[in-house]
């Protein structure tokens, strides 16, 4: 399945980072059953290739595994060869967008600026993550979807919550990347299950609303 049919109902990354394999199936799981559909390992997460080959494994699920924190074309191929679908980026790599999409790879690189976001969309880059969100906020997002091209999808991705999700959706985010608000390592199943629902239901409480003038 398509990554724009994949996030249609529900543009959610999930980050697992701290994920360890022993976990990785039981946690995806729960995510998958809440509707999550895009799994993150970064890869500074205890065994990440070996996490995204368990998960990339499961062919019976329609979903899109891939790796976090990704600075290097060897990460890239290393990401691929274990199986994994999406590049995910905290900055904006020319070389790590093209090795991405040279090896058929989804890439969705981070920017902060507006140089930063046309460097990533000449690169071929066509889905970006506002990181760190939190430190430019949602009238950030705004300014700068009034200069981005409307195929550009940007995800808003660092220290915001579910109850910042109507602000940056009203300001142009077409989806959004949870962390440690939906997954910490220490965090039990039931938790997290907990968690994931509660985003779920916040997320498509917020878009079914109408956008304001």
């Amino acid at each position: 399945m398509h990554t724009d049919e994949l996030l249609a109902d529900l543009p959610l990354v999930a980050i697992l980072r701290g994920l360890r394999p022993e976990q990785a199936i039981a946690v995806a799981s729960l995510l998958y059953e809440a509707g999550i559909r895009l799994i993150e390992v970064p890869l500074n997460s205890p065994e990440p290739f070996r996490s995204i080959a368990m998960l990339a494994g499961l062919r019976d699920r329609e979903w899109l595994i891939g790796a976090g924190t990704v600075l290097s074309s060897e990460d890239v191929r290393r990401t691929r060869e274990a199986g994994g679908g999406i590049i995910i980026s905290p900055n904006c790599n020319a070389e790590v967008i093209r090795t991405s999409l040279e090896l058929g790879l989804e890439v969705m690189p981070g920017i902060a600026t507006a140089t930063e976001a046309f460097a990533a969309i000449r690169a071929g880059a066509r889905l970006i993550k506002l990181f760190p969100a939190l430190t430019y906020g949602p009238a950030h997002l705004r300014a700068l979807r009034a200069v981005l091209p409307s195929g550009i999808s940007v995800f808003p991705v660092g220290g915001i919550g579910a109850a910042d999700i109507p602000a940056w959706l009203t300001a142009g985010a077409a989806g959004f990347g949870f962390g440690s608000e939906l997954f910490k390592p220490e965090y039990s199943l039931a938790e997290i299950a907990q968690r994931a629902s509660h985003l779920v239901t916040v997320l498509r409480e917020a878009r079914r609303k109408p956008k304001p003038l």
